[in-house]
């Protein structure tokens, strides 16, 4: 949870979560919860304008978490809970995969892409 914004979990209603606080890239042992934010969202205006003036946060980068969790209390928040494969495409490797594992789903490609791969890995 360290590399992601985590939230502070509330109410549950099946994949919907009322989200009460959010910390950018936490500590394990300070983390609120194992549930991270994927960088999806769906905003209001006054989030925007909060941004305008916010300060430097984790790893000295203005943070939209750090702007969200300044308005927690003056509009509700929530959270999807996504069911399905991630990506990280915040990692070079994790790049790569994400490009092999779509190309290798795609019928126009996948058999030019695995006969790639193939070589690649006998090299």
């Amino acid at each position: 949870v360290s590399s992601y914004g985590v939230i502070d979990p509330g109410e549950s209603r099946g994949a919907l979560t009322e989200v009460k606080g959010l910390v950018e890239k936490p500590p394990v042992d300070q983390a609120p919860s194992n549930k991270i934010i994927s960088g999806r969202y769906i905003l209001q205006p006054e989030v925007m304008r909060t941004l305008e003036n916010q300060g430097k946060g984790a790893g000295g980068e203005i943070q939209l978490t750090d702007a969200m969790a300044r308005m927690i209390g003056s509009q509700p928040f929530h959270a999807v809970t996504f069911d399905g494969r991630r990506y990280d495409c915040g990692s070079k490797v994790g790049f790569v995969e994400a490009t092999l594992a779509l190309a290798l789903e795609r019928e126009d490609m996948s058999a030019d892409v695995r006969a790639m791969a193939e070589r690649l890995l006998k090299a």
